[in-house]
């Protein structure tokens, strides 16, 4: 058996996790700092990096113990080093290097975005390579060519806003509560809709022809902001917030039929914290029907926003391979690892 720890600090959840043979979760606690960023309506590095470097020490003491293991049980310590926030990242980076350093553990360091699409694997055998990994976050609207651990190629990225950032942004313009989604979903599904009733946004990105895959959701968030302004006596919230999900939800399921269509890839996988959004999980599953293709993603909602659990379990992964390093490596804003080496 091995056990392994997984290190989360990218942005504004701190988390750690035991995984035992990348399968079993012994332990997951996470701290969120939503509430110490939602008057910024965003997230504030400086926040963020001081409040996990206040609460690291005492969750990974509570998951140990929870987990029932001691430092020299564990075959290595995972920890997320790009991207994200840099002072955030520097915060787990350390608290790994200390755990390597003292207790002789090796150290695995993961790309947060391919333990977002690996975490599957907590549920489920993970389906065979290659997969089509489609990520969907506050920071990334990105469809990969995943063919193995460690083996990424972008096929499709965001020019402009995140599906995640649109949410955030049409739920302030709306004067809802950061962060947007959980509350644009609520008034999208309060919303009755008539069959008959015509999309008051336009399709986005309607020129691309099929080779082009591409997302942007600048444009949805201008519609929305024109509409609100011509309708400001009463304006419609469950109404705009129902069609914003149906205007944005449809370029991610047009972009995985081109995907399909362009690599012949016929297993795609699902992540990010979006996908804690029901809507659009429903809109998934009909595209899969539609398409034929292998379709997985998280049952777990805590495994689609970010997590240790995540990273220990591709960090087992990575751990078999000897994808070791020492406690000089580096952390990183940037998703191209070559760019960061």
């Amino acid at each position: 058996m091995a056990y392994g720890l997984g290190i989360e600090s990218s942005c504004d959840e701190t988390s750690v996790a035991i995984v035992r043979d990348g399968r079993e979760l012994l332990s997951l606690k996470v701290y969120s700092q939503i509430d110490s960023h939602s008057p910024y309506r965003g997230v504030v590095p400086e926040i963020a990096s001081r409040a996990h470097l206040e609460k690291i020490n005492s969750i990974l003491s509570v998951s140990m113990e929870e987990a029932g293991v001691e430092f020299s049980d564990l075959e290595y310590v995972a920890v997320t080093s790009y991207p994200g926030l840099v002072g955030s990242l520097m915060i787990g980076a350390q608290l790994a290097r200390c755990i390597s350093l003292v207790h002789n553990v090796p150290i695995v360091a993961v790309n947060h975005l391919e333990a977002h699409l690996a975490v599957i694997g907590l549920e489920r055998e993970l389906p065979p390579f290659p997969w089509l990994g489609v990520l969907l976050s506050g920071g990334n609207s990105s469809i990969y060519l995943y063919r193995g651990f460690g083996d990424l190629q972008i096929l499709a990225d965001t020019e402009d806003d995140s599906l995640g950032e649109a949410f955030d942004k049409v739920s302030a313009v709306l004067n809802l509560p950061y962060p947007g989604g959980p509350y644009l979903e609520a008034k999208a599904n309060a919303y009755q809709v008539d069959k008959a009733e015509v999309n008051p946004f336009p399709k986005l990105l309607k020129e691309d022809g099929e080779d082009r895959i591409r997302f942007s959701y600048s444009g949805l968030k201008t519609a929305v902001l024109y509409y609100l302004k011509a309708n400001s006596i009463a304006p419609p919230v469950e109404k705009i917030s129902y069609f914003f999900q149906k205007t944005a939800f449809e370029l991610v399921t047009r972009n995985i039929r081109k995907a399909i269509q362009k690599t012949g890839i016929r297993t795609v996988v699902a992540a990010g914290g979006v996908l804690a959004n029901g809507t659009l999980r429903e809109c998934l599953e009909a595209e899969k029907n539609r398409s034929k293709f292998d379709l997985f993603y998280p049952g777990k909602k805590i495994y689609c926003t970010d997590n240790g659990a995540m990273v220990a379990c591709l960090g087992y992964h990575l751990w078999k391979q000897k994808s070791f390093v020492g406690l000089d490596f580096k952390v990183s804003p940037k998703r191209n690892f070559e760019q960061i080496i």
